[in-house]
């Protein structure tokens, strides 16, 4: 019985509380996901609440507190202003907090000692892919961004903070996806490009179905390669590099591939002498903008460059994918499918001929009867308008006869040919959706940025 006296008094220590009061709620996973516990007092061991070294993100409300890698506020800690921390890896502490307290109000605290201030939920829409052209900026809830002029606009996004659901309708309607905090060059491959018409904040406790969620942002990263055509040793990176020299690669690189965001390389150690930023993509040969074997060091490049400093564009990484399922969508219904065709056609039959036949006959008894005399007058009238019948038939039409004419035809159609193919493939873990004028075959190529490719 005191055994669970004392699991209940640890477990009373990390009770959830209300988000209103100064407390801190720990998540397992990054981006508030997963398991989560909330405090509003001091916890000398996570453990106790069976939750050491599990905190990946974190929400601070109301007051400072201090989270410790060691249980009783020891090793190494970092003070929480209150915010939203989607991740604790930038400062060292991703799965090793091991105890927490909040700070008193009046308490002063060295600056070296605070982690960098959380980052604000914010969604940044770009006219252009590649993070290029007019922006549109909000926090909030935008119901219908026609408001704010910038409907089916959109062609590339950068998302902090929280996750952002953006939709193809307004009010949140039609096909809508979920982009988590990331750098997202190209709206084309969710099929949202210059489609979005509102957005809104998803909240840290809401769970999203898997299939809702666009691909995650590529990682920004350099490779280079020793040889042009990415053959021979390769150098990568996620990070600046002051000097390749340092990591035996100065003036080696001849080809290069750039993911996720732009990158500045530059001929002379710490960015100096001539430099030139690399889109995203895959450069087969450096020599043609005078960087062969010439490359010293290297860094992200945060904001869209100068064009007159920007390389020419890269080729794409292309890479074949698995095809998933394909749907074919009939735009008619079942039914007929008629068309005009040239054709032989009876004349009109001999009862249609009548009114010559009988003018024919008639002048022909005439004629006979003229000629003839006594019996052989008769005769010979009777002949003359077996003659002259013939002719009539023959004035009026030639039995039997046809002529070319152009004539309906049709038949029933049960398999209607379908107006485009709904493909549905898979790139990095993501389900992606793509209409297609021909049924694809068991793979589609597509590009870095999980976009079909020819």
């Amino acid at each position: 019985m005191k055994s669970l006296l004392k699991v209940a008094f640890a477990l009373a220590a990390a009770a959830i509380v209300p988000q209103a009061l100064a407390s801190v709620t720990f998540y397992e996973q990054e981006n508030f996901g997963g398991r989560s516990v909330t405090t509003a007092r001091p916890v000398n061991n996570l453990q106790r609440a069976g939750f050491n070294d599990r905190a990946s993100s974190a929400v601070v409300t109301s007051e400072r507190w201090e989270a410790c890698e060691a249980p009783r506020f020891g090793g190494r800690c970092i003070i929480l202003r209150p915010g939203r921390y989607p991740s604790l890896a930038a400062m060292g502490l991703n799965d090793r907090i091991t105890s927490v307290r909040s700070i008193a109000r009046e308490a002063r605290i060295d600056d070296s000692r605070y982690a960098p201030l959380p980052v604000v939920a914010q969604i940044t829409f770009y006219e252009q892919e590649g993070f290029a052209g007019r922006t549109f900026v909000t926090e909030q809830n935008a119901a219908d961004l026609g408001r704010a002029g910038f409907n089916d606009r959109a062609s590339s996004a950068v998302v902090s903070g929280e996750r952002f659901e953006i939709c193809e309708n307004v009010r949140f309607g039609g096909r809508c996806m979920v982009l988590r905090p990331g750098r997202y060059p190209s709206l084309t491959a969710m099929g949202l490009n210059d489609r979005v018409s509102s957005v809104r904040v998803v909240s840290p406790d809401m769970r999203v179905d898997e299939r809702r969620y666009a691909a995650m942002p590529v990682d920004s990263q350099v490779t280079f390669y020793e040889r042009e055509n990415f053959g021979g040793r390769s150098f990568g990176s996620t990070e600046p590099v002051v000097n390749l020299q340092r990591y035996g690669y100065n003036d080696s690189a001849s080809s290069v591939v750039v993911a996720g965001r732009n990158w500045e390389v530059c001929d002379d150690a710490r960015f100096e002498g001539r430099c030139v930023v690399l889109r995203p993509g895959r450069y087969p040969s450096l020599a043609s903008m005078g960087l062969n074997n010439r490359i010293s060091s290297l860094r992200e490049q945060g904001v869209p460059a100068d064009d007159r400093r920007t390389a020419p564009v890269a080729v794409d990484a292309v890479y074949q994918v698995p095809v998933t399922s394909v749907r074919a969508v009939v735009s008619a219904p079942q039914g007929q499918r008629c068309w005009m065709e040239r054709a032989e056609v009876a004349a009109p039959d001999n009862n249609k001929k009548i009114p010559g036949a009988v003018v024919g006959a008639i002048l022909g008894g005439i004629l006979g009867h003229q000629i003839g005399g006594g019996k052989g007058q008769d005769i010979a009238t009777a002949g003359g308008a077996i003659a002259g019948g013939v002719l009539g038939a023959n004035v009026g039409g030639k039995v039997g006869a046809t002529a070319p004419q152009e004539v309906q035809k049709c038949e029933n159609v049960s398999n209607p040919t379908p107006e485009y193919w709904d493909v549905t493939y898979t790139f990095r873990g993501i389900d992606h959706r793509v209409q297609m004028s021909a049924p694809p075959g068991p793979t589609i190529n597509v590009n870095e940025r999980g976009e079909p490719r020819a």
